[in-house]
């Protein structure tokens, strides 16, 4: 008898991004800006001291004090991962028993639900309400009636673009005292309504952070994770030992000590951000194009259409590329020449 995967893999495939060269990219919300020259000399005068023979540091102490430091946290509290991604497979797999329920929201980031089932994790999904919003109430009475250990969500969401005020995700939190509540705020860094100073006082919280978006850092997988100290001290001793190499570990300490520089730039995202969304919202009313465009508190655009396939389409041949889901499209606010080109490609669609 021959070797057969087990049902867990066995239709499991490898995520498939956009493939190919296209002269502008706005399909996976990383920043338009890339690190400025002085930044990138000062960086590999920092790498040229590692010592490329020895293991890296097993808690990334450098750069969980730079990040610290960045967003006025303790580092006691931050655990570094191999990107958020890998900080959601160790919480799915060590902070959940295989039977235990975690509840997701629909809308929003696929992998939380993936990760979940694949370490044998039952899960739930709460819909959100037509305006695509999470009612908390709703949520928490959700969460209550599947007994849920766990409920995990991204706050602003992706891929939505809207956002749930502190007030309801410390109802949230405050309700459901015995789950586990995963709170992602990898697009925060665009709103005001973090939690990240409060997530000493909870019992509960483990907030995700990420260096992919405002901090301009996709090119390196680093992400942290901020609980209390008993929940930090269980997600250390559960990762892997050695989960962020050396020279991530530099690239990202340097990177972080920027305070102004990253500030400025994420200031310029949220203004593009801003102008990208006035200028679609004009072509909706020029045109009557769309079924809805969304106010965003993130660095993209998310838009409800019917013709998603085909805008998505007429987009990658004008060598534009975009993300699109099944009725919608979500557009990463580029640079200004970026944001004008794809409003142009969008007129030209309109008007052909």
């Amino acid at each position: 008898m021959s070797y057969k995967l087990n049902k867990k893999l066995v239709n499991l495939v490898p995520y498939d991004p956009i493939t190919g060269h296209y002269d502008i990219r706005l399909d996976a919300n990383e920043s338009c800006f890339d690190l400025s020259p002085e930044l990138k000399e000062k960086i590999c005068r920092s790498i040229a001291k590692v010592d490329f023979n020895r293991y890296p540091d097993c808690l990334a102490k450098r750069p969980t004090e730079a990040f610290a430091k960045f967003y006025g946290v303790s580092p006691e509290l931050v655990t570094a991962g191999n990107g958020s991604d890998e900080l959601i497979s160790v919480i799915m797999s060590c902070f959940f028993e295989a039977g235990d329920t975690v509840v997701n929201v629909s809308h929003d980031f696929s992998m939380y639900g993936f990760y979940a089932q694949l370490y044998e994790t039952k899960v739930e999904t709460y819909q959100k309400e037509a305006d695509l919003t999470i009612d908390p109430d709703k949520l928490i009475s959700f969460c209550r009636e599947k007994n849920a250990r766990g409920v995990v969500f991204s706050n602003p969401c992706n891929p939505t673009s809207l956002g749930l005020g502190r007030d309801a995700v410390r109802k949230i939190i405050t309700s459901l005292s015995d789950t586990l509540v995963i709170l992602d705020e990898a697009y925060m860094d665009f709103w005001d309504q973090s939690l990240l100073d409060e997530v000493e006082k909870y019992d509960n919280l483990i907030i995700l952070k990420t260096c992919s978006k405002a901090i301009g850092m996709a090119a390196v997988r680093v992400g942290f994770a901020i609980a209390n100290k008993t929940i930090t001290t269980a997600l250390r001793a559960a990762k892997s030992p050695y989960n962020n190499d050396s020279v991530a570990q530099t690239i990202v300490s340097e990177v972080l000590a920027e305070k102004d520089y990253l500030l400025s730039c994420r200031d310029a995202i949220v203004a593009g951000t801003k102008s990208l969304y006035s200028d679609i919202k004009a072509l909706d009313a020029k045109y009557g194009c769309f079924e809805k465009v969304y106010e965003p508190c993130t660095n993209f655009v998310y838009i409800k259409t019917d013709e998603f396939q085909k805008i998505y389409e007429f987009l990658l041949e004008n060598s534009i590329a975009i993300r699109k889901f099944s009725g919608y499209l979500r557009i990463t606010a580029g640079s200004k020449k970026e944001n004008a080109a794809v409003i142009a490609a969008l007129e030209k669609y309109f008007t052909k």
